[in-house]
């Protein structure tokens, strides 16, 4: 079948005939809900024509968590052709088509679609006058498992992993024999094979992930045993949030293919890394790159404001690019995670770091406090509208640091602002901060306070479980 990297669409004329090339029999059509879940519904090729992929199709907007109620639940998924894919998994020939959420009685795009969301924010940066396209380069990290076990019944409550490469697994007895090759606490990064037992698993993902369309650049163990990352390439805002949706349907589809299971949860193991997601970030206009200048590390005014912007704005960032109680075991000292709001170059332990690059089209800033269980639409955009609004108020993120910030000393670490300590925190942070994406109607306020409503949920129940090490530490208090 061919795939995706070869098929250019430009209308519905050019879909159908796809279909009746590629002898395709489902057309599924693929959107993203506001906790940045991938969800379909599926028609049979009898029923695509020209005027359904032009019209759109129908759907239960109340059966979405934080979108519609009972008494107003229809809504429409609109294809965007732009963004086609067939699937590498399904056994019936299918295509899958991203698209976006409207409003059937108005015929405007939803206000709490992430993917339309997006696209404003996208269209806001040639509205600005600023510039005309963002890029951004995510790099989301995962970690491959063999078997999770998890109760969260009232009298049971506990979770249990195993991987190949877990040092846990040093001294079982396996039927084939153990080889004792393992990387140590701490000791994933860029080790050869055999240690490296995920290359080949890895290696499939990416060439899957290339035959979906996606540009590809590399793949690599991470620090921590069963911890991987693979590389994209940069882009605009919209396609690399499509992007990296197709990437962790990719991972987990083809993790599931070898009788295994991976996960983007930002902190499975406890006292090891978790997983983080750097997002590098630049603004062009007239095929020039804006952040390339004579000031610090080579860059321009512009870009410093944009940083400022981010640090300025990152506590109500990290409700959107941080948005889960787990999110908060990651973002603590010592394990890479940046969590002081500093911009350096180099420095990994600085949240805004600017990379080593050869040429001015290389300048950007990597932010590196966000983790790969954010919804990359919502995530993508905040990002950008926190960065706009530093330039546009011209704010300074005062002076670099280019010291090991997780040295400094408890005076002068009380001196450096930091990301927030829990998801409850994030979501205060932003009901108090949020006029810079509401700016051009990006996001709106009825979309932040019923995120925040949502995510509060999640945050009640996390607060009001009984958790095992309570039992350890005050059971016989």
């Amino acid at each position: 079948m061919t795939t995706s990297k070869t098929v250019k669409i430009k209308n519905a004329s050019d879909f159908m005939k796809l279909c009746d090339s590629e002898n395709i029999e489902y057309v599924d059509f693929w959107f993203t809900d506001l906790k940045g879940r991938l969800q379909h519904t599926a028609q049979h090729i009898s029923t695509i024509d020209k005027d359904l992929m032009k019209d759109g199709i129908y759907f239960d907007g109340s059966s979405i968590s934080g979108w519609k109620a009972i008494n107003e639940s229809d809504m429409n998924l609109i294809p965007d052709l732009n963004k086609v894919v067939v699937d590498p998994f399904a056994v019936q020939p299918t295509i899958k088509v991203f698209c976006d959420v409207f409003e059937p009685s108005t015929d405007e795009a939803y206000d709490r679609d992430p993917r339309s969301i997006a696209k404003k924010a996208e269209a806001y940066v040639q509205k600005s006058g600023v510039a005309e396209t963002a890029s951004f380069g995510p790099e989301a990290e995962f970690f491959i498992f063999e078997d999770v076990r998890v109760s969260t019944h009232p009298h049971k409550m506990g979770y249990q992993l195993d991987g190949e490469e877990g040092i846990y697994n040093s001294d079982k007895e396996l039927p084939s024999g153990n080889m004792g090759h393992r990387p140590g606490h701490k000791g994933g990064y860029f080790p050869d094979a055999p240690i490296d037992a995920l290359s080949d698993i890895r290696a499939e993902m990416l060439s899957v992930l290339a035959d979906t369309g996606v540009e590809v650049e590399k793949h690599h163990h991470e620090v921590a045993p069963s911890q991987c990352e693979l590389g994209i390439k940069h882009g605009g805002l919209v396609e690399c949030a499509d992007n990296i949706q197709l990437y962790k349907y990719v991972v987990k589809n083809v993790a599931h293919s070898y009788g295994r299971t991976a996960t983007f949860m930002p902190k499975p193991v406890y006292g090891d890394n978790g997983s983080g997601m750097h997002v590098h970030q630049s603004l062009w206009k007239g095929g020039k790159p804006l952040f390339a200048g004579d000031k610090y590390a080579g860059l321009s005014d512009m870009c410093l404001y944009y940083i400022g912007g981010i640090i300025k704005h990152a506590r109500a960032l990290n409700a959107f690019t941080n948005p889960t109680t787990n999110s908060y075991k990651r973002l603590v000292p010592g394990y890479e995670a940046p969590v002081l709001l500093a911009y350096s170059a180099r420095n990994r332990s600085a949240s805004c770091r600017i990379p080593m690059a050869k040429g001015e089209k290389a300048k950007r800033v990597e932010v590196r406090f966000p983790d790969p269980s954010a919804n990359p639409y919502l995530a993508f955009s905040a990002l950008l509208m926190a960065g706009l609004d530093g330039i546009e108020n011209k704010i300074h993120p005062g002076e670099a640091m280019d010291s090991n910030l997780y040295e400094l000393s408890k005076e002068d670490l009380l001196k450096v602002p930091h990301v927030c300590r829990s998801l409850r925190e994030a979501l205060e942070s932003l009901q108090s901060d949020h006029d810079f994406l509401i700016k051009g109607d990006v996001f709106t306020k009825d979309m932040i306070e019923n995120y925040i409503d949502l995510k509060m949920e999640e945050v009640e129940r996390y607060e009001t479980t009984t958790h095992p090490v309570e039992f350890d530490m005050y059971y016989a208090c």
